[in-house]
């Protein structure tokens, strides 16, 4: 389930639209949606039951991938080449740590505030939730459409 509902790609470049391409389109044609069950990470392994033990294991995959897989779409080494700035319209998520994996917000850039060097440090987003700032370090861009590379 939880592979199934990651976000991959923005689903379409109006600004207002907040929905990404997930697996799950692959599969029902639509988004899946479930409730999110209560957190087990914590509790002994021993002292769960067959239901909570498969939660607790899709607790701890959700938060490999988000610190693995979120992580390396940050990954930004100056030295190398360097990466595009984000820009407005770019559809992201806002890393929020201990956040179940339904409550990731999407976000769409509104606005970006370079620095001295021309290089994009705070971005305004826009949520379903409101306008919030917040610097590129919590924000995680999603790969777009037309970058093939980043996809394979």
């Amino acid at each position: 389930m939880t592979l199934n509902i990651r976000p991959l790609c923005p689903l379409s470049n109006d600004p207002t639209d907040l929905s990404c391409l997930t697996p799950g389109h692959f599969l029902i044609g639509a988004p899946l949606t479930t409730f999110p069950d209560k957190d087990v990470p914590t509790t002994p392994t021993n002292r769960l039951s067959r239901w909570e033990l498969c939660t607790k294991l899709q607790q701890d995959f959700w938060k490999r991938w988000s610190v693995e897989y979120l992580n390396n779409l940050q990954n930004k080494p100056k030295w190398l080449k360097p990466n595009p700035n984000l820009k407005v319209n770019d559809l992201v998520l806002l890393k929020e740590n201990n956040s179940p994996p339904l409550n990731w917000r999407r976000a769409r850039i509104l606005k970006v505030y370079p620095g001295p060097d021309n290089r994009v440090r705070v971005v305004d987003l826009k949520t379903r939730d409101g306008v919030f700032t917040r610097p590129i370090s919590k924000v995680c861009p999603l790969p777009e459409i037309s970058d093939s590379k980043t996809l394979q």
